[in-house]
């Protein structure tokens, strides 16, 4: 029977994999794509394919081993026992860690830290007459705290409504992704000081003052080595993984797809997706 390309699922409805004996429908990479949200339909297709495909091998191979394949837990459990029992990852020595850290001196270093005050003028993004009247307020009181930013606490504790306003609105020091995405985006950005317009978030408006910037700094080795050590043997993992996989392909068949040398992704929410 002539198999149909994976590439072609989104033109094909039709297609048809073969892991050894076991027949993949299209049906099955339907079902399967849910899980793999992707920018299109045809990657989505793709992912749901190579990750029926992989866990079709793995199932295979346990079940040769004598491994119980069962419910989705006791799946999970005989595919974890199956690749600790046989893919084989070395360990990183020193040196090779040495070697890591040197090349990828940017993975390991302190992050930017931001000290931060801010006032929220609150107002909800579908509250147009809330945003208009809180933008304006909050150009009056950076107006004003132009001329006497020592009234900050004080306009903090009076007009803040987040919490920090009990504490002048210090937010103390701040690393990316500790507030909110709009505001975090926007004070990566800002130098140092009181920023001279109010500044939108999906809850309002808020007034800014950074009162200091710490830029990020290299990390000495000593203080990274596990950390080193840690991306070393996940990338080990990814690269001992692909063989087997490969290998695995070899010896089982696989017809209508292909595992190619792309790394394998994970993809998303189901499990088995290596």
């Amino acid at each position: 029977m002539d198999m149909i390309a994976v590439e072609n699922l989104p033109h094909s409805p039709a297609a048809v994999i073969r892991v050894g004996d076991t027949l993949l429908s299209e049906a099955d990479i339907a079902r399967e794509t849910p899980f793999h949200p992707s920018s299109s339909l045809a990657e989505a297709q793709l992912k749901a394919a190579r990750a029926l495909v992989v866990r079709e091998l793995l199932g295979q191979r346990a079940a040769m081993l004598g491994l119980k394949i069962g419910a989705d837990d006791e799946s999970d459990q005989a595919v974890s026992a199956l690749l600790e029992r046989e893919l084989a990852v070395p360990e990183p020595d020193e040196a090779a860690c040495r070697r890591y850290f040197a090349t990828h001196r940017e993975r390991f270093c302190e992050p930017t830290r931001l000290r931060v005050r801010h006032i929220l003028l609150p107002a909800a993004p579908e509250d147009a007459r809330a945003r208009d009247a809180h933008y304006r307020l909050g150009e009056t009181l950076l107006e004003e705290l132009r001329e006497h930013p020592e009234r900050f606490t004080e306009m903090a504790q009076r007009h803040s409504a987040c919490p920090s306003k009990d504490e002048g609105g210090d937010l103390g020091w701040l690393t990316s992704g500790q507030t909110v995405a709009e505001l975090d985006q926007a004070l990566q950005r800002l130098p140092a000081g009181l920023h001279d317009r109010p500044l939108a978030s999906r809850y309002g408006w808020h007034l800014v003052s950074l009162d200091e910037r710490q830029e990020r700094k290299p990390l000495p080795f000593a203080q990274v080595a596990e950390r080193v050590r840690h991306s070393l043997r996940e990338e080990a993992t990814r690269q001992a993984l692909r063989q087997y996989l490969l290998a695995l392909e070899a010896e089982i068949g696989v017809d209508g797809f292909h595992l190619d040398d792309d790394p394998i992704e994970g993809s998303g929410n189901r499990r088995t997706d290596l």
